[in-house]
């Protein structure tokens, strides 16, 4: 390598060092990671030595280490300062890293998707989303790449297939779906690296993540409809300790709650321990409402029979003024007590 290249390559990195920074120090802050600043970066010196050069490098490896995937997935679905280009920036970066680890492959797999997303037009169909399609919208970070998948990824497509054919969240949980897409993940070591691979899983997991979305908000719009009906018959709370909340929940609370859960999930669709709530508290939701509903039969029932012998008993009694009966409601019970595990539905 010449003097000159070898000065270019550092300009290069330095750039790019000073483009990151403000994010890392971003995230830093956010997941309270003690780690002293950059002297050069934090004054934004223009040209540095080259041995502040290196220690940049560090310092931003360093970091890495130190940032899980679920944290730089939050962070940067919901920081305002992330726009196109620092996302570009941020996955270039990683692209770059010598050593790829499964933490590595991970972070990556994360960001070409979130990449594309933001590439991607907000109404394209589904039937659009193929593999020449992503490619050509990740040019600018993998470079030209032949689109002939490997035959061992064709299962991919059978996973998105039978993901889309589910009915509801818990469904698509409980299937085991989710983890057959990781374990090709994992499976393929360092291939995952390969362009035409990255490719195929960044497609994969963007449809995986429309389906998880889609029956989220599914879900969501069937809890509000439930509850709102079971408030117009007359409930005001339920037992809701299957979904991690009380046994007397106000039906005005689990309202609000639903409505807070649909701004969270939009901007992060993989937290376990919500997404496991959700879906428990559509179970108990739909219990209620199966509840109500048997129990309104059977007081419907009770008030024919019981109409009946009154009108039986009016005719017998001509001696009397006025004829006396009763009408027996069946009581209603909210009870809730299955228990349920949680979930983790990464859908990446």
């Amino acid at each position: 390598m010449t003097s000159t290249s070898h000065v270019t390559e550092l300009a290069a990195e330095w750039r790019d060092a000073r483009q990151l920074y403000p994010l890392y120090t971003a995230l830093a802050r956010e997941f309270v990671i003690d780690l002293p600043p950059h002297s050069d970066l934090e004054a934004g010196v223009d040209a540095p030595p080259q041995e502040s050069v290196e220690q940049a490098r560090q310092w931003l490896l360093d970091l890495d280490g130190r940032i899980q995937v679920h944290q730089l997935r939050q962070f940067l679905q919901t920081a305002s300062l992330v726009d196109d280009e620092a996302l570009r920036a941020i996955l270039v970066h990683h692209l770059r890293q010598a050593k790829h680890t499964d933490s590595n492959r991970d972070k990556v797999d994360f960001l070409l998707v979130q990449y594309f997303s933001h590439c991607a037009p907000s109404r394209l169909d589904d039937a659009d989303v193929d593999v020449a399609y992503v490619a050509q919208q990740l040019e600018s970070v993998l470079g030209a790449v032949d689109i002939a998948v490997p035959e061992w990824l064709s299962p991919l497509d059978e996973v998105v297939q039978t993901a889309n054919g589910c009915r509801n969240l818990n469904q698509l949980l409980t299937s085991r779906i989710l983890e057959k897409g990781r374990k090709l993940k994992t499976s393929c070591g360092n291939k995952y690296f390969l362009p035409a691979v990255m490719v195929a899983f960044t497609r994969f997991s963007f449809l995986m993540r429309r389906v998880f979305f889609r029956l989220m908000h599914q879900d969501l719009n069937a809890i509000l409809d439930g509850l709102r009906e079971l408030e117009h018959q007359g409930v005001l709370n339920l037992d809701c300790r299957r979904a991690q909340f009380s046994a007397e929940e106000p039906i005005a609370r689990l309202r609000m709650i639903c409505q807070s859960w649909k701004v969270m999930f939009h901007a992060e669709y993989s937290s376990g321990q919500p997404v496991s709530m959700l879906v428990d508290l559509r179970a108990v939701v739909d219990a209620a409402l199966k509840k109500n509903a048997k129990g309104a039969g059977t007081t419907a029932a009770t008030t024919k029979t019981a109409g009946t012998k009154a009108r039986a008993q009016a005719a017998a009694a001509t001696d009397n003024d006025a004829a006396e009966f009763d009408v027996t409601s069946a009581p209603q019970d909210w009870s809730e007590k299955a228990p349920s595990g949680g979930a983790d539905p990464d859908p990446s």
